[in-house]
Formats: C-alpha cells, structure tokens, sequence
C-alpha cells in the first residue's frame, strides 16, 4: 500500500460529514451542526471543525490499525468551538 492509499482529503472528511448529517448517523453530528449554527457559526465553518474531530479518529483508525471510537468522537464535537484536543 503506497502513502497515497493512506492520505485522506479534507473534501473528503467534509463529505463524509456531509453524509453523516445527511443519514442522521451518528446523530450527536447533526446535534453538533444545529448547536453551532444556532450559536452563530457558519455552517462552512462548523462543517469544517466537525471534518477535524472526524479527522482525528481516521487517523487513528489508519495510523494505529484500531477501531473507529465513536465515543471520542462525539467528545471532540461536544467541544466544538474549542479545537484545544487538536492539540494532543
């Protein structure tokens, strides 16, 4: 498997967002965009942010070959706005 095979696009984190609040699955993703919009944040914006928390766990999932923790997950976008957990 080259490294191409293991890169991710952003457009491609934001559609599966997209998807996600499309198919109601995992429902705290649509919650998370409706709390953000309804706080004042572009939906560009918040769709965005909501790419990073997903970013993080696909990561996860490529780099350490675990599962996809759904749990951690809905914690990074119950702290959306605050992208402090990019940090870690």
């Amino acid at each position: 498997m080259d490294s191409q095979e293991n890169y991710i696009t952003e457009d491609t984190l934001i559609e599966t967002v997209e998807n996600q609040i499309a198919d109601g699955e995992p429902s705290k993703v649509k919650e998370t965009l409706m709390r953000l919009v309804m706080t004042g944040t572009a939906r560009e914006e918040a769709i965005e942010w909501m790419a990073c928390a997903l970013a993080i766990e696909v990561s996860d999932v490529m780099l350490n070959n675990a599962s996809f923790n759904q749990t951690r997950y809905a914690q990074h976008l119950d702290a959306l706005p605050n992208l402090d957990w990019m940090e870690d």
